[in-house]
């Protein structure tokens, strides 16, 4: 497949899956606040929705470099000029702001973008992942976590966490109210069986809801680290450098101390580690399937 073609389908994909998403939660919301029999619990999700993402576009950025324990580059070393330069160069040929540059202290191999615009964002190497790489294969890493940025896939992250969230929330207040005998109270026959089928409905998506949604949020996060990896490569005009990095750093099985559920979906590989049902609830889809399609991917 054209390399720009895959870029549109998965820009396709992740569109579809966010309006799911965005339509799903609303509908979650609608059916709760109806069988409780009280408007407000739709009103107040549909708030409380807006403040969180709010909140979460204006400071996530500093929150995640803070408990990520990121520092500032020191631009004035050998070390820290180069890696300067790379981002540099790779942000001019994107025609990007050059993001804010920090490093972790921590071997483990990883990196990741942050930032609610490309105005305002900011890439974080581990020491790791500096010291391990070559040039090649640090410039694809970079040129993915630019695409992240000129993508906004921070915003749309930011969005999916939040609204994940925001189910969890609605179906533990439901379930909550539903069993000290709120809920919606009408004598009329039609409306009566209505109702029960609502509140069964209801009952139902408590249950299930933060799981499809945490479903839904784990399949666009994957869109969006297939786009990256797409329009890495296309930014570098040399998909080998990010499949051997990626290779690389997949091998490597020593996990980010410095990680957590928050922020786990911003790095470029999942730094738990692990398999099994880890692997299968992580936010980045195998390596092995990114690999196989930055080498089958044609850049003419």
């Amino acid at each position: 497949m054209n390399l720009y073609e895959q870029k549109d389908k998965n820009i396709r994909k992740t569109w579809i899956l966010m309006t799911i998403f965005v339509a799903v939660v609303v509908g979650i919301a609608w059916v709760f606040s109806y069988t409780l029999d009280n408007q407000m619990i739709f009103v107040w999700a549909l708030i409380g929705s807006l403040f969180m993402n709010v909140i979460s576009y204006w400071y996530s950025d500093s929150i995640v470099l803070s408990i990520s324990n990121a520092t500032p580059i020191n631009t004035d070393t050998a070390e820290g000029k180069r890696i300067y330069r790379l981002l540099e160069n790779l942000a001019i040929t994107a025609g990007l702001p050059v993001p804010k540059l920090y490093i972790i202290q921590d071997t483990a191999m990883n990196a990741f973008a942050t930032g609610r615009d490309p105005e305002h964002s900011a890439i974080a190497l581990t020491t790791g992942i500096i010291d391990r790489l070559e040039q090649v294969e640090l410039e694809g890493v970079i040129a993915h976590e630019l695409s992240h940025i000129g993508n906004r896939d921070t915003l749309i992250q930011t969005i999916s966490v939040v609204l994940v969230g925001l189910v969890a929330l609605l179906s533990d207040w439901f379930i909550r109210i539903s069993f000290w005998g709120g809920g919606r109270h009408n004598n009329n026959d039609d409306n009566s069986k209505l109702g029960l089928i609502l509140g069964i409905i209801a009952i139902v998506l408590a249950i299930l809801a933060p799981i499809f949604v945490q479903l839904l949020h784990l399949a666009i996060s994957r869109k969006r680290e297939f786009l990256a990896d797409a329009s890495g490569a296309l930014l570098t005009r040399y998909p080998e450098g990010l499949a051997s990095a990626l290779e690389k750093i997949s091998q490597d099985t020593e996990p980010l101390e410095v990680a957590n559920r928050a922020t786990a979906h911003l790095f470029i590989s999942n730094p738990f580690k692990g398999g099994g049902m880890r692997d299968w609830m992580s936010t980045h889809p195998p390596a092995e399937k990114r690999i196989q399609a930055l080498r089958g991917i044609n850049i003419n």
